[in-house]
């Protein structure tokens, strides 16, 4: 290729080669610039799948206009049929030949790490994954520039993923856990593998070493490195702790976006270069989990690291006073029906349930969420597999059986790290003395993990809420049906609940679990937001009389006050006193978010719903609902980040294809908008009436008006024999031009209580209405306009 002219480029030296390309310094003479070009090797010309990713990597990358990302120019391809690519040629050293030379300076690690979490967050947020972070892919240009190379086997949205049969794509060193085992990924695969470059750039060593590719990936799922500064003391213990978490096996316990990642990054590189900790002379912000903050007063930074645990920063001391001990942590999972008749599977999830509301209770004991440990009902795992994937140090799993009025129940206590069991008990009692059980294994397992007791923490451990097994039962058979979130699923919940307090009218949670229902019912437009709401206030009221001190009845309350009464300082009266009796109840947090994002709120809302999924990350209604807020704040591209990742984390929720069409609308993706609408009726069994009222607003928004106005007339006359929202009605008329109408229909979902009003002005297309004094006197009267 040397000396040879290609279309207007002129050849001139080899730069370097690699499996996928050879590289050229290379002569613009039309606009007489030096480029480099890329050229697939002759023998992978007639390989469709090699020229498929290079035609992807041009794709991708040139997508991304961003500094941190190397800029394609064009892609051709010769008259003899070889296919080359056009990039700007940069001065500088991949990062490879940097660690070659020896490892890297704290702050100049993290400096390099902060630029490549920048790029990330471009390709993140346009739906693009590039799955090959490593050093030979990441260039540092003389004046220090970071650029993101080789997007080759990148995952495309909307696009064929690239795939090798049997085999996993990427560099084998570099992948993370689920990429290695050939499992779906999402944008947290690349804060793995840049979690990885950190640790080599810092320690000057790969973290997982092996002679060949699948001993490599056997230590990548299987062990824990020791961190960066065993090998280097200089590395401060704030950047150990950035590699830890970016490197944690389960995606749930990684930073949850580049962001994220690249602004603790920027704050180690600035304090790291200042002779600081991280921690050191900050206000206490510490980043958490799932995107969370906690304050410290020492002014050392606390981080969550890998296992999800609390350690302290520099600063020494934790908030809160204790130690640098890791909190114990203890998932407790559904426990396997072992009766003849397999006809226990609800008591089976239930005592689980009992067991682990009853340890959420205690201080210095951290417990995976229930819909966490959920996941891996009936999957034949290691113990010790779930326990890391979880991040907790302990599992608790058990199994019933029952013969006539005959029940033993098993429990074992496993140590995650070794595999050993702390205790393995059997309990025979008669069917009436289940929560004698339940109590017991309680405080075994509060025992064998060292938990000091506070004062009243044993009562509150062993508190039953009532003494009927049979409204026990139906009580947890409700809220199976209530997670569900469909129309058939909420009226099955509601009928198990009146069930339950049909055998004990005094037992407070069933009340509670009604009020929920109703709730889910009104906010999905299943039923009208009068009568939806009206109903979960009375039942939550109900609840509390039955048992003053119930965190779920207050959340449920709050909830009820905030939209069947728009009152605003009892709801969040109510939301806080949810939270103060259990802060651990991930509901309570997520319902609280959308009270702050209709308040316009949006970093408090976030943080609340960011410390729900760190509560609860394997449930798919807050993740939503965190994309919710998003769209609410106007960021689109975030909102279609979260919304990407969702949906491949669990595609089979109705509601989470809404949003993600919402957002596609905002975009201007109305084909794929429409597409999301189809699978959420698909899934729904037959089409909402909310998803009739996004379809008509996505016709509107892409210029199809007609086709429009047929599904607004259509909506308009549903009405007669459901509820369609009257908010939907007015955004639909909105985008047709149509003011008049719209205000008429926006003050039809105000004598509605339609909660969707309480959302208006921060819808996008609903904004111009904000000068009209008409449309000010509904917010003021919403107590939303000042």
């Amino acid at each position: 290729m040397l000396g040879r002219t290609v279309s207007h480029y002129r050849i001139l030296e080899k730069l370097g080669e690699g499996g996928m390309g050879v590289v050229y310094r290379a002569e613009d003479t039309r606009l007489g610039r030096e480029v480099a070009i890329k050229v697939l090797p002759q023998h992978l010309c007639g390989d469709d799948e090699a020229r498929r990713r290079f035609i992807q990597e041009a794709k991708a990358a040139s997508a991304l206009d961003h500094p941190n990302i190397c800029t394609i120019h064009e892609i051709d391809e010769t008259g003899d049929g070889n296919i080359f690519m056009v990039m700007t040629l940069y001065d500088g050293s991949i990062v490879r030949e940097l660690i070659a030379e020896g490892p890297l300076e704290a702050a100049r690690a993290a400096d390099i790490a902060a630029g490549v979490a920048r790029g990330l967050e471009r390709a993140h947020a346009r739906g693009i994954v590039h799955r090959d972070i490593k050093p030979a892919n990441i260039m540092v240009t003389r004046d220090g520039q970071v650029k993101i190379m080789d997007f080759g086997v990148a995952k495309l949205a909307n696009a064929a993923a690239i795939t090798v049969m049997g085999s996993s794509i990427g560099t084998a060193a570099y992948m993370s856990p689920e990429q290695a085992g050939c499992a779906p990924v999402d944008h947290r695969t690349d804060i793995w593998s840049l979690g990885v470059l950190l640790y080599e750039m810092l320690a000057g060593k790969r973290p997982f070493e092996g002679e060949y590719d699948q001993a490599v990936i056997y230590a990548i799922i299987n062990t824990e490195p020791a961190p960066p500064s065993t090998f280097r003391k200089s590395v401060p213990a704030d950047l150990d702790r950035v590699v830890v978490k970016a490197m944690a096996k389960s995606p749930a316990g990684r930073y949850q976006s580049a962001g994220e990642m690249r602004a603790a990054l920027e704050a180690c590189a600035s304090s790291v270069a200042a002779g600081k900790s991280c921690g050191a002379g900050m206000n206490g912000t510490a980043t958490y989990g799932a995107g969370g903050t906690q304050t410290c007063a020492s002014g050392g930074a606390a981080t969550r690291v890998a296992g999800g645990d609390t350690q302290a920063g520099a600063g020494g001391a934790r908030p809160d006073g204790a130690d640098r001990r890791r909190l114990p942590s203890i998932a407790v999972l559904p426990f396997r029906d072992m009766s003849p008749q397999q006809d226990q599977e609800y008591f089976c999830e239930g005592i689980a349930e009992e067991l682990l509301n009853a340890l959420v209770q205690i201080e210095g004991l951290r417990v995976a969420a229930r819909t966490s440990s959920e996941q891996f009902k009936g999957r034949s795992m290691d113990v010790r597999a779930i326990g890391r994937e979880l991040g907790v140090e302990n599992v608790l799993e058990g199994s019933v059986r029952k013969a006539g009025d005959k029940l033993r129940v098993t429990a074992q206590l496993i140590d995650v790290e070794n595999g050993y069991h702390l205790f393995s008990e059997k309990y025979d009692r008669t069917a009436d003395d289940i929560f004698a059980i339940q109590d017991e294994i309680s405080l075994a397992i509060v025992d064998r993990l060292k938990v000091r007791l506070m004062k009243g923490e044993e009562a509150k451990l062993v508190k039953r809420h009532t003494e009927s097994e049979e409204a026990y039962r139906l009580y947890l058979q409700g809220r199976y049906f209530w997670n569900r979130r469909y129309e058939g699923g909420l009226q099955q919940g509601i009928e198990s609940f009146q069930k339950a307090i049909g055998i004990d009218p005094k037992y407070a949670l069933p009340y509670s679990g009604i009020a929920d229902c109703y709730y889910d019912l009104g906010w999905f437009d299943f039923l009208a937001p009068k009568e939806a709401f009206g109903k979960a206030k009375m039942m939550a009221l109900k609840a509390l009389e039955m048992d003053p001190e119930l965190s779920e009845a207050y959340t449920s309350l709050a909830t009820a006050f905030q939209y069947a009464d728009w009152d605003w300082p009892v709801a969040e009266a109510s939301f806080k006193r949810a939270i103060s009796l259990n802060p651990n109840y991930a509901t309570a947090h997520h319902l609280y978010s959308l009270f702050l994002a209709v308040k316009g709120s949006f970093d408090e809302a976030l943080s609340e719903s960011e410390r729900a999924i760190e509560l609860d990350p394997i449930q798919p209604i807050i993740r939503t609902t965190h994309a919710f807020i998003l769209y609410l704040a106007g960021r689109f591209d975030d909102a279609m980040e979260r919304c990407t990742a969702l949906l491949e984390f669990d595609p089979d929720l109705f509601c989470s294809w809404t949003i993600t069409a919402s957002v596609l609308t905002e975009l201007g993706r109305f084909a794929e908008a429409e597409e999301a609408l189809r699978n959420a009726t698909r899934l729904a069994g037959e089409e909402p009436t909310l998803v009739t009222g996004l379809t008509g607003y996505n016709l509107a928004r892409s210029g199809r008006h007609e086709e429009a106005r047929e599904v607004l007339g259509r909506m308009i006359g549903m009405r007669e024999t459901r509820y369609v929202s009257a908010h939907l009605i007015a955004a639909v008329y909105l985008v047709l031009g149509e003011s008049e109408s719209a205000l008429e229909w926006f003050g039809t979902g105000f004598d509605e209580r339609d909660h969707w009003s309480l959302f208006t002005r921060h819808i996008y297309t609903a904004r111009e209405m904000l000068p009209d004094p008409r449309f000010q006197k509904m917010l003021r009267k919403m107590g939303l306009y000042s």
